[in-house]
């Protein structure tokens, strides 16, 4: 009985990450053709609409209450500018090799927690790091799936997403979980609302507007199953299981795509995926979620 806490926290997680993958596979096909503001003013709607209907009738006005508000809209920035990178990435680079660059948000956040939240990290766990990233150089490596400048993009993204996490762990010290939720997707959706009309592309065809759908649904409920996850079991012994966002991935992009990292680009995911999980079997901290949609 003792561990069924445990495996319900692992599967919401599991689902989670099949929902994320889903969502960028979604999302990779979708600015194809639609403007990407269009694509993440749809992510924002949906996760703050859906969110705001399941928690407002039951937390009322106490969900708005903090203590930190310039904080809270600042986490909620870096968010947002961690998703359009993420979706600038997607553009440029297969789904495959994106997810496995956004698996060096846990690394990075281990050695940020160490400069702003004053926390330990081992001599393992910063070898880890740097084998991450030498992971992520060779995927992005000259001669790769990008070019140019466009390898700053995941970088930067990866980076952008750890500043976030590690404001997360900050504010959820005293902070409610679920006002730090809320103000995540409604600061993206103000920014967003501001900026979409002149995006606004009215002449798409029927699927495209169902897969935006999609894309919001998927988000928001693979948002929601990580939180579930992350508070049935310790955020220690769950991250090991992140790593598996890598290869549904995989499969997504070559469900809908037809791709598969080979050569270099499979070394690289692999060195990611392999320190990831070593760091974290390892005894890292306890980080929050470090997915970004």
């Amino acid at each position: 009985m003792s561990n069924r806490p445990f495996l319900l926290g692992v599967i919401s997680l599991v689902c989670s990450l099949l929902c994320f993958s889903v969502l960028d596979t979604t999302n990779k096909y979708l600015m194809s053709a639609v403007p990407l503001l269009m694509v993440m003013w749809f992510r924002y709607a949906a996760h703050s609409t859906l969110s705001a209907a399941f928690l407002l009738p039951k937390r009322g006005r106490a969900l708005f209450r903090t203590n930190r508000l310039k904080l809270q809209i600042l986490r909620g920035l870096l968010l947002l500018m961690s998703s359009a990178l993420a979706f600038l990435s997607l553009q440029r680079m297969p789904v495959a090799e994106f997810a496995a660059i956004g698996m060096l948000t846990p690394l990075l956040v281990m050695v940020l927690s160490h400069f702003f939240l004053k926390e330990h990290v081992s001599l393992f766990r910063n070898i880890c790091v740097v084998g991450g990233l030498i992971g992520a150089l060779i995927i992005v490596r000259p001669g790769g799936n990008l070019k140019g400048y466009d390898a700053l993009f995941p970088l930067t993204m990866s980076v952008s997403n750890a500043l976030y996490q590690v404001l997360t762990s900050y504010l959820s010290r005293t902070e409610d979980p679920m006002t730090l939720h809320l103000f995540t997707g409604w600061v993206g959706f103000l920014v967003c609302s501001v900026l979409v009309p002149w995006s606004w592309d009215v002449n798409l065809s029927t699927s495209f507007w169902l897969l935006m759908c999609l894309s919001g649904v998927t988000g928001t409920l693979g948002h929601y199953l990580l939180i579930v996850g992350f508070s049935k079991a310790p955020a220690n012994r769950l991250a090991p299981y992140l790593y598996l966002q890598i290869v549904f991935s995989w499969f997504t992009g070559w469900v809908v795509f037809g791709y598969n990292p080979q050569g270099l680009e499979l070394a690289g995911i692999a060195l990611i995926a392999i320190c990831g999980v070593a760091a974290a079997w390892r005894g890292a901290p306890n980080p929050s979620p470090s997915i970004v949609h």
